[in-house]
């Protein structure tokens, strides 16, 4: 799951205090009729649904803007079912959207951080070789960053990892200096507030069964009635190819991929000063289990990948008829199932057994004992696959004239989260016409 799982429940914040003349977090109450009740629905009130409506405020201030979700509170799901790490663009292709997105996207959050008072650790990462076999892979790794332009790269020998890391082992490692931590949740919570701040609406604990073209934008079907919207934007994480057309797109699908951690009891954090990861396998998107020390001072140790038997399926038990029905009619799952059984086993072993789970943590922190480790948090990635039982790997944003779907957005979203919401906000304004006020990727 790959940086993507944090601890459960939604938590109330920001996002539901005050706001301007039209501001305001509402509960339910969809504007019923009137063919312009908003100029921009955003379905989802995860980090990237909220970074794009103010994106779109900054750029656009006069614009009615209205965000919704299901959940009482934002941030419900992967937006704060993440390990907090702050990406800095190791992995990702040079020219994809991912690097370009990332880059640019952690530059943004850190300054939104930084003039909201929300700590940000700038800790840095290690990705750490234990066998030869890895060694390229490493170093293909240091090239892809080094092109993606990232700053203080160096590759370590086993004494120079010691001394950053010192309960750390590893033939080789790649140190990136600038990997950082920070609360997403709480990054999300204080966009909330600016969204409100700034006349938006909240509409929470509202669901969207589906957004519909109109003949003057779009009509979104909730539970509390229609609303109506000049356009209509769902950044819906793990239900968004609910929101594409046609529904249920044959071709790609969403897989929810459940990932567990485990945390160091107290007395153990010292064995990680910062982030130990692993060398990545490239076929697949899960970094593997790592080491995470978050701004809090805890130790996140993990975590697996497994797949999960509901979209919001944060427990092991936890079932959903309706989810797995779909995914067992997706030819997509099958056909992954065939390629990776191997892979998956392992996973679906490392989740039962805590041995198993110790043995992968060893590898790369060889103190690290049984009785350090107690039971953490679990979240969900939203993973989309294709009919071939391939899985998409960059970001992917459908339009479909004035209906727009962030279809694939996994790690690294949350740190891409303003980046992604600026180029939401441009393909607005080019449908909607007129020209912006300012805003950008900077974060102002």
């Amino acid at each position: 799951m790959a940086d993507d799982a944090e601890r459960g429940g939604a938590e109330r914040g920001g996002a539901e205090r005050g706001g301007a003349e039209r501001g305001g977090a509402e509960r339910g109450g969809a504007e019923r009729g009137g063919a312009d009740a908003v100029d921009v629905a955003v379905v989802g009130a995860g980090i990237v649904g909220l970074a794009t409506a103010y994106r779109l405020l900054q750029r656009r201030p006069d614009l009615r803007v209205a965000v919704l979700d299901k959940e009482p509170a934002v941030a419900a799901h992967q937006s704060s079912h993440n390990s907090g790490v702050l990406h800095s663009g190791v992995y990702y292709a040079p020219g994809s959207l991912k690097a370009d997105l990332c880059r640019r996207g952690k530059r943004a959050v850190e300054g939104f951080a930084e003039r909201h008072g929300i700590p940000v650790e700038r800790c840095g990462k290690v990705i750490v070789a234990v066998r030869p076999d890895e060694l390229g892979r490493l170093r293909g790794l240091h090239e892809r960053a080094a092109a993606n332009g990232l700053a203080g790269l160096r590759m370590l020998g086993p004494e120079e990892l010691r001394e950053r890391e010192p309960h750390a082992a590893g033939l080789r490692a790649l140190l990136v200096p600038e990997t950082a931590v920070v609360d997403f949740a709480e990054v999300a919570r204080a966009l909330a507030a600016e969204v409100v701040a700034a006349g938006g609406r909240l509409v929470l604990g509202t669901a969207v069964q589906a957004t519909e073209p109109h003949r003057t934008g779009a009509v979104l079907r909730t539970d509390a009635g229609a609303l109506h919207a000049r356009a209509a934007i769902a950044c819906a994480g793990l239900h968004s190819d609910r929101f594409v057309d046609p529904p249920h797109d044959a071709e790609e699908r969403i897989l929810p991929f459940r990932g567990d951690y485990y945390t160091l009891v107290p007395e153990a954090r010292s064995l990680c000063r910062g982030l130990i990861y692993p060398v990545p396998d490239p076929a697949l998107p899960f970094l593997g289990v790592h080491f995470t020390r978050r701004v809090d001072g805890s130790v996140w140790a993990g975590p697996n990948a497994v797949l999960a038997l509901a979209r919001e399926g944060y427990g092991r038990t936890t079932f959903r008829w309706r989810d797995v029905r779909e995914m067992a009619a997706f030819p997509g799952l099958w056909r992954l199932g065939r390629r990776w059984w191997r892979t998956g086993a392992a996973e679906v072993w490392r989740d039962a057994s805590r041995s198993a789970f110790l043995r992968s943590l060893r590898r790369y922190v060889p103190e690290v004992e049984r009785r350090h480790l107690s039971f953490g948090p679990s979240g969900v990635r939203a993973q989309a696959v294709r009919a071939d039982g391939s899985m998409v790997d960059d970001f992917s944003i459908v339009s479909r004239g004035r209906r727009v779907v962030v279809r694939n957005a996994p790690s690294p979203a949350a740190t891409a989260s303003l980046a992604i919401g600026d180029r939401l906000a441009v393909m607005m304004e080019a449908v909607l016409g007129g020209t912006g006020a300012g805003g950008g990727a900077d974060g102002r």
